[in-house]
């Protein structure tokens, strides 16, 4: 057997038990959301406001955080996503950031590329003067089978992305102006990109880092937040996702969390060493249709003074 159908057939049936997990689960996920059941569907909005070292006061900037919509299923819908771009919208962001895992789990094939385009689509609705800003995460490329195969992309995720004008960045930075102050934002590599076996990541901090200059204020964009102990002081703040919050929390405990630190960067606004962590809970869940104490929430981000009147 060639090497890309030994990858393919290794992909197809590590997943397969995940997908016909997630596709039974739909239809009951429907049925409890028609009965008014499920607290935890309710979206929420979040919000932090701090500035962080690295970040000039002058530079006030209010972004929008989108994570994990994992769009497509019946947990985030398409009207679902109208929702979500319309509280987007309302928040009046100057940019918006998208932080990875855009499709269903258990979609495949031509129904994953449909939902990336809707989704894409729809977010041609956003209003913000500075666009949409996205990296990729580990689910964007778990399931593009070619770029398993290939061991590259783009992705499936990437490709709608960018042709619905998302800046989409992978290793790499984008410079943005603001009331006449320069910044950056870096995407990094998804750090759990290849299936493998091992599992291994496409990202390379030390590259994308170079590519900023030292003197100017840069947000780090990383789907996964394991990255967080190596970022150092050179971003005012990263933003990742990934965790779903725990997706799943019983008597305050999150029993799993797909990081090798734990709960360490389970959820929230995490200061260590001075240096900031925001971690979203993201929009929509993975393997299982279903939340339980932990909200789909949109990030409304704040870095510096409020400005007053804002747009």
């Amino acid at each position: 057997m060639h090497l890309r159908e030994s990858v393919h057939h290794w992909l197809s049936r590590r997943v397969r038990v995940k997908r016909s997990l997630a596709r039974g689960l739909d239809g009951t996920h429907r049925l409890a959301r028609r009965a008014g059941l499920g607290r935890s569907y309710r979206l929420v909005t979040t919000s932090y406001h701090f500035s962080p070292p690295g970040w000039p006061a002058a530079l006030q900037l209010r972004a929008v955080v989108l994570a994990d919509p994992h769009a497509g299923g019946s947990y985030v819908d398409a009207e679902r996503v109208e929702l979500i771009i319309d509280r987007t919208n309302a928040l009046r962001p100057d940019v918006v950031l998208l932080l990875g895992d855009y499709g269903a789990s258990q979609l495949e094939g031509p129904a994953h590329r449909s939902a990336m385009r809707a989704f894409a689509g729809a977010l041609g609705r956003i209003e913000a003067p500075l666009g949409s800003v996205a990296v990729l995460g580990n689910h964007d490329w778990w399931d593009d089978p070619d770029a398993q195969a290939s061991g590259q992309g783009p992705v499936i995720a990437e490709q709608e992305l960018t042709a619905a004008g998302v800046v989409v960045l992978e290793n790499t930075a984008v410079a943005l102006s603001l009331g006449g102050h320069r910044f950056w934002i870096a995407g990094l590599g998804d750090q759990m990109a290849r299936l493998g076996p091992p599992i291994t990541g496409v990202d390379d901090l030390p590259a994308l880092t170079a590519q900023i200059p030292a003197d100017e204020p840069a947000i780090l964009l990383a789907h996964e937040p394991d990255i967080f102990p190596q970022v150092g002081d050179r971003y005012a703040v990263t933003l990742s996702g990934h965790t779903h919050a725990g997706q799943v929390k019983i008597a305050g405990r999150t029993p799993v969390v797909p990081s090798r630190f734990g709960s360490r960067y389970v959820y929230g606004h995490v200061v260590e060493n001075g240096r900031h962590l925001v971690v979203s809970a993201g929009l929509g869940t993975s393997m299982i249709p279903v939340r339980l104490g932990t909200r789909p929430e949109v990030v409304e981000l704040v870095l510096g003074e409020d400005r007053a009147p804002h747009r």
